[in-house]
């Protein structure tokens, strides 16, 4: 169990680089394996995500090599399993997308149930009842999905509600599909764009609606080639990092990142009170004077993402007046706050007051609970005092950290792994700030 010991107090002031988006990344180099040429990925982050989906594809046959730090060379020449290991697998919330190479090369796929954070469960009917459309039998254990076509076939499928991961195994697993695949209400997220440009750059033919974004069209192929592709930059890092600026009352230029793909974000700083300034490819965030309080949703793109409010609730603590957090993505993303509140925050749970809940509520209405909340109010500013944590979530982990940095005194975060998921040498990153963080690896 590894953890932070961290000295609260310090402004953080400077310039960081932005890694690979995580949420691509590890996509790609499953999109890799559609092909049997090979191809290159560079801007992947050192995380234990991408090195667990790095893992289960070597398990299945592909060869994979650095490039430097933060480069792979991938081939996949023969699949040599179509079975993903459980051991892997199961810590892995993308374990699921290899069914997309793994039908279209062997016809038969076997997947452990998705791990990854305990956020709800993940929207998979939207997968299965597509791939029924497109003559894929699903089989459902306790344990373990099992896959199986004789012949995929092209299908009009239209989401009951967007689903990034989702959208993206369906559009890998169409570009190999002969005819033309729709696919409507589909996500918006930059991260798909980036996964569609890779893949396009292999021969595909996917495109979105120039008249409807939400559409996407792909015209199947007979085969794809290899190519060469740098991964998008990391959203959540980047908010991560804002953040930190201001709850620190300090300036970070945060660089290798587009603000275009976090415009929701910035806006909603801006209205803050946070002085923003975008460049090509970097945006510095400053504090400039007292934060004012402001209410929030989060929803798909282009709303404010569900990923951000885990950190961005810490910055709510520094905010003047009441705040508010409505999560409609997950039923149940609010377990952060309970290591605020034991640093001395004082919050407020409820539920909106909406006519039709399951329009309103991205998560299926069958798993959703009682004694789930899906709002908070949060009032600040507060004086946060340090204290003692052990972490069981990414985005969390990644909160109380930023609340540590805020309290004088020394917090200890145990359990900082599940931070290593997401962010590569957060320690360091932030170190080089101006934090003072102790990093302790065992």
């Amino acid at each position: 169990m590894s953890r932070y010991i961290i000295t609260g107090g310090k402004t953080l002031c400077g310039e960081v680089s932005i890694r690979g988006a995580k949420n691509a990344s590890f996509k790609q180099i499953i999109a890799s394996m559609l092909s049997d040429k090979t191809t290159q990925l560079s801007n992947i982050p050192q995380i234990s995500d991408v090195k667990i989906t790095q893992s289960i594809a070597e398990s299945l046959g592909s060869q994979i090599s650095p490039i430097g730090e933060h480069s792979l060379e991938i081939t996949t020449k023969k699949l040599f399993s179509s079975t993903v290991p459980h051991g892997t697998g199961e810590k892995s919330r993308a374990s699921f997308m290899f069914a997309a190479p793994l039908l279209l090369r062997t016809g038969v796929a076997t997947i452990p149930t998705p791990g990854g954070d305990k956020l709800g469960a993940r929207p998979l009917d939207r997968l299965f009842e597509c791939f029924h459309k497109m003559g894929i039998t699903t089989k459902i254990t306790d344990d373990t999905i099992h896959f199986s076509a004789s012949k995929i076939k092209p299908t009009v499928f239209s989401f009951p509600k967007p689903s990034h991961t989702v959208t993206e195994v369906l559009i890998m697993i169409s570009t190999l599909v002969k005819g033309q695949t729709i696919l409507n209400n589909s996500s918006l997220e930059p991260e798909i764009d980036d996964l569609i440009v890779m893949l396009n750059s292999m021969g595909a033919r996917i495109y979105r609606d120039p008249k409807l974004s939400q559409t996407i069209i792909i015209d199947g192929v007979d085969s794809l080639r290899g190519t060469t592709h740098q991964v998008i930059a990391d959203r959540n890092e980047t908010v991560t990092f804002a953040c930190a600026a201001l709850l620190t009352k300090g300036s970070i230029n945060i660089l290798r990142t587009d603000p275009k793909i976090i415009t929701t974000f910035l806006e909603t700083l801006s209205t803050m009170g946070a002085k923003i300034v975008s460049g090509k490819d970097e945006v510095t965030v400053s504090w400039d004077k007292p934060l004012k309080s402001i209410n929030i949703e989060t929803g798909p793109e282009p709303f404010f993402m569900t990923d951000w409010q885990t950190v961005f609730s810490v910055l709510l603590t520094q905010a003047v007046g009441v705040s508010s957090i409505i999560e409609r993505v997950y039923p149940s993303r609010f377990q952060h706050i309970t290591n605020l509140e034991k640093m001395g925050l004082k919050v407020k749970y409820f539920n909106p007051i909406v006519t039709n809940p399951k329009s309103y509520y991205e998560f299926n209405p069958q798993n959703d609970s009682p004694q789930y909340f899906h709002g908070v109010k949060i009032y600040g500013p507060v004086k946060l005092k340090p204290a003692k944590f052990v972490i069981n979530d990414l985005r969390a982990g990644a909160s109380t950290t930023l609340a540590a940095l805020t309290a004088t005194g020394i917090s200890i975060v145990d359990n900082v792994e599940y931070i290593e998921r997401g962010y590569e040498k957060l320690a360091d990153r932030l170190k080089s700030l101006g934090a003072q963080i102790e990093y302790i690896k065992t």
